[in-house]
């Protein structure tokens, strides 16, 4: 029984095939629409999410199973003091694999240690966010073809932000991917992710302003500045409009980057970029669905 815990949990040979089988999702729907009947997905979301909860569900749906859980911590019995390994004990008597989302780091890999079900993390406190890697990683291959040989910058909080981390380590295991890391000094990376990409030899410069970076970009990383990340309500007022993305800053990029964001936006994009046919955070949100179809699938070992 295998879980997913990170984005390195699975080699990049293994990521391959589970993208190819995400992108024969994408083209054969038909195929699958039966393949987890009678099987029941559990979401057990300790902190809001829309997206990575609805992806989950439609993805188990469109393979014909089914969902129980809930969708915030209040919903259930965490609000009694029931811990996550109790928790998951309960769930593995329901449920056929599980999908957790959680405000403390390592919650999900605790659930895992206790569970006789697939666990996977949907995202824990400011540390991983692997299926949204997984997610930018399907869409770069199915719209660059590769994922190798580029340059891409990722924009906003990179301290907080755990899609940011996520990537950043899934990355550096493809051939000459360099990094421009743009943020306000308060929301550098992390020293270990710094570390990381010392120890690597891997090619990357910190810069503070985005438009001196455009012309050298294949893709634009933006996040948001997480106010639920802050502890300062001042810090977070000061920052949160640091970088925001419109059509004239645009002009300054190659004619073939994507501009991916993993995700509510908030005013970091303008909503003008939008009918750039270079945004292709809409996108990503549909191969979401795709690739968690495919991780659904590989850790049932119905694939």
């Amino acid at each position: 029984m295998r879980h997913l815990m990170s984005p390195l949990d699975f080699t990049t040979e293994e990521l391959d095939k589970l993208f190819d089988l995400a992108n024969d999702i994408e083209k054969n729907p038909d195929k699958y629409a039966h393949i987890c009947d009678r099987k029941k997905l559990a979401t057990c979301f300790y902190e809001p999410s829309t997206r990575t909860r609805l992806s989950f569900e439609s993805a188990m749906i469109n393979l014909g199973g089914s969902v129980i859980g809930f969708s915030d911590a209040g919903s259930s019995s965490a609000s009694k003091g029931e811990s996550v390994s109790d928790t998951i004990r309960v769930i593995s008597c329901f449920a056929d694999i599980c999908a957790m989302r959680h405000p403390k780091e390592g919650a999900p890999m605790v659930a895992a240690s206790k569970s006789k079900i697939p666990v996977i993390n949907a995202g824990d406190g400011g540390h991983q966010h692997p299926t949204q890697t997984l997610t930018d990683l399907l869409t770069i291959r199915s719209l660059k073809g590769k994922l190798d040989n580029f340059t891409i910058g990722l924009c906003g909080d990179l301290k907080f932000g755990r899609t940011v981390h996520s990537l950043i380590n899934a990355l550096i295991r493809y051939n000459n991917v360099k990094f421009i890391l743009i943020s306000p000094e308060e929301l550098r990376i992390p020293s270990y992710i710094r570390e990381t990409l010392v120890n690597n030899n891997i090619e990357f410069k910190e810069v503070v302003k985005l438009d001196d970076a455009m012309p050298e970009l294949d893709i634009l990383y933006m996040t948001r500045v997480q106010r639920e990340r802050f502890f300062n309500e001042d810090d977070y007022l000061r920052l949160k409009d640091f970088y925001i993305l419109t059509k004239e800053k645009m002009e300054l990029a190659k004619e073939d980057m994507l501009v991916l964001h993993p995700l509510p936006r908030v005013n970091e994009i303008s909503v003008e970029v939008d009918d750039d046919p270079r945004a292709a955070y809409f996108k990503q949100v549909q191969y979401g669905v795709y690739v968690r179809m495919a991780l659904i699938l590989t850790l049932l070992e119905l694939a």
